[in-house]
C-alpha cells in the first residue's frame, strides 16, 4: 500500500511538471495594454497643457509691462534712433549683442539666415534691431508695431533674463537655452538707455544722476531685484549691490528660490513679473511693508500690488510647472576629467563635507535650505536685505553652465577653486591640492 502511495505521488509531480512545462513553453505574448483610465487622461492631458502653456508664456509674456518700458520709461524710443522717429543714435545689433541680448536663430527666415551668412545684414543699422524685432527673435524683448511699422511700444518676459542662446550661429545667436541665467546681459545699461528714467527716479527717492551710477555699478549679469525694496543702491564699503541672475533650470523639488531664499519659485514669479518687470498682475507680501527694511516699499504699496486687468496670476501655475520641467544641463563630453572627477565624489560625500548640505541629486537641502551668514562665512549684507536674513544653499546641478561673472550670490569668488579654498578655510577641512582639484572636477561634472 505504500508503494502504491509513493507511485502516485510521483505520477502526480510528473503531471504537474509537465503542465507547468507545457505552460512555460508557449509562445509568450505581450499583456494587452490597459486602457487609461478617465482621471489618468485628465492629468496627462492637464500636463500637456499646462507644459505648452508655460513655455508660451515664459518666452513671449509680458504680463503688460509694456505700460512700463514702453509708455514710461519709452526705451523702445532709444532702440531705435532720432533717424527711425526716436532720440539718441538708436541700438544696432552689434550694440545689442555686446549689452548681452540674444537672437533666436530659429525664429529668423531661412532668407534672412543666407544674407547674414553672406554679410549681406546691416548689424551696424538700428533699423535691423527694429527688423529682428518684428520678427520676434530678440530673446525675452517684444517691440510693438503701428500700420506703418514705426515701433511705439516694447516690453520684456521672463526669457529677459533666464534665457540665452547656445551660439551655434554666432556668438550671442543660436537656438535659445531656456532656464539660463543670461551672465552677459548687462540690464544696468540697457534701462540707462530709456529716454525717461524719472519715474525710477520717483519711485527710488531718488534724483536721476544717482539712477544711473546704481544702473552703472552693476556690469554683465547683474540685477538688483530688492533696490525697489530697500532703496540700497551699493554696499557700504561702495561696491556693487547687485547679484548674480540666477538660473531658472534644475528647480523641481528644490525649496526656495534665489540667492537668499524668501520666496519659492511660484513666489519669485509673482514677485518679478509685478514687482521688477511691472507687469499688471496680483503680488501680496506683508514682509516688505516693514518701513525700517523696506522703506520704498512701504512707501509705494509694492508690497500689495494689485494691477487691473491682472495679466499675471492666472499664468503663474502654468509657468511654474514649465519651469519645473527644464532639467539642470548636462556637462559636455571632455569638459571635465572623468577619472578626477571620480575621485572627487568621495572627497565631496566625505571629508569636504560638501554633501552635508549640497545632498544628492538635488545637490540642495530637502526642506528649509538657509543658512546664516556666519555658518558659511562670508558677511551679511546681502542675507539682511532679505526677510530670512540667511542665504539659500545653491543647486549645484548644471554650475558648469554658469561659470563666468563668478560664483556666489555677488560672484566675490572668481573660480571653483576660490570657493574650495574658502569652504577649506572656513571649515579646517584640511583639503590636499590634490583633493581640491578632484573636487573641482566633480563638481564640473554635475
Amino acid at each position: 500500500m505504500k508503494r502504491i502511495n509513493e507511485s502516485a505521488a510521483v505520477l502526480a509531480t510528473c503531471l504537474f511538471l509537465a503542465a507547468a512545462w507545457s505552460i512555460w513553453a508557449q509562445p509568450k505574448t505581450a499583456p494587452a495594454p490597459q486602457a487609461q483610465s478617465p482621471n489618468d487622461t485628465i492629468i496627462s492631458n492637464y500636463a500637456q497643457q499646462l507644459l505648452k502653456q508655460g513655455k508660451k508664456i515664459f518666452r513671449y509674456d509680458t504680463f503688460g509691462d509694456e505700460a512700463y518700458w514702453g509708455d514710461a520709461l519709452r526705451l523702445h524710443q532709444a532702440i531705435a534712433g532720432e533717424h527711425l522717429g526716436g532720440v539718441g543714435p538708436g541700438v544696432s545689433p552689434k550694440t545689442a549683442l555686446s549689452v548681452g541680448l540674444k537672437v533666436d536663430v530659429d525664429a529668423l527666415p531661412a532668407s534672412l539666415v543666407d544674407q547674414l551668412k553672406a554679410g549681406q545684414v546691416n548689424l551696424d543699422d538700428p533699423a535691423t534691431t527694429l527688423a529682428l524685432l518684428k520678427l520676434n527673435s530678440v530673446v525675452g524683448v517684444t517691440g510693438h508695431f503701428d500700420k506703418q511699422g514705426k515701433i511705439v511700444s516694447m516690453g520684456i518676459q521672463c526669457a529677459f533674463c533666464h534665457s540665452s542662446v547656445d551660439d551655434s550661429w554666432a556668438p550671442g545667436i543660436g537656438h535659445r537655452l531656456d532656464g539660463w541665467g543670461n551672465r552677459d546681459l548687462n540690464v544696468g545699461a540697457i534701462v540707462s538707455l530709456a529716454p525717461n528714467l524719472k519715474p525710477v527716479a520717483d519711485e527710488l527717492g531718488v534724483d536721476i544722476p544717482t539712477v544711473k551710477k546704481v544702473l552703472a555699478s552693476w556690469g554683465p549679469g547683474c540685477f538688483d531685484a530688492e533696490l525697489d525694496k530697500d532703496g540700497k543702491g551699493l554696499r557700504p564699503d561702495g561696491k556693487r549691490a547687485c547679484t548674480l541672475i540666477p538660473p531658472a533650470y534644475g528647480l523641481a523639488g528644490v525649496n526656495l528660490h534665489t540667492w537668499t531664499g524668501f520666496g519659492s519659485v511660484p513666489y519669485w514669479n509673482a514677485y518679478v513679473g509685478d514687482t521688477e518687470m511691472h507687469g499688471s498682475g496680483t503680488f501680496f507680501d506683508a514682509r516688505l511693508a516693514d518701513k525700517n527694511q523696506y522703506p520704498v516699499s512701504a512707501r509705494i504699496g509694492s508690497h500689495n500690488s494689485r494691477g487691473k486687468p491682472d495679466q499675471l496670476t492666472s499664468k503663474l501655475a502654468a509657468l511654474h510647472f514649465y519651469q519645473l520641467a527644464i532639467p539642470a544641463p548636462k556637462p559636455p563630453k571632455g569638459s571635465y576629467d572623468e577619472a578626477s572627477a571620480a575621485r572627487g565624489k568621495s572627497v565631496f560625500e566625505s571629508k569636504g563635507k560638501c554633501a552635508a548640505c549640497h545632498v544628492p541629486p538635488l545637490y540642495t537641502e530637502p526642506g528649509n535650505n538657509l543658512h546664516a551668514p556666519s555658518e558659511i562665512g562670508v558677511d551679511s549684507f546681502q542675507a539682511d536685505r532679505s526677510p530670512t536674513h540667511m542665504y539659500r544653499t545653491a543647486p549645484l546641478a548644471g554650475l558648469w553652465s554658469r561659470q563666468s561673472r563668478g560664483f556666489y550670490h555677488d560672484g566675490r569668488f572668481s573660480t571653483l577653486d576660490d570657493v574650495i579654498n574658502h569652504y577649506d578655510q572656513h571649515m579646517n577641512l584640511g583639503l590636499t591640492k590634490g583633493e581640491k582639484k578632484d573636487l573641482v572636477e566633480f563638481i564640473k561634472s554635475l
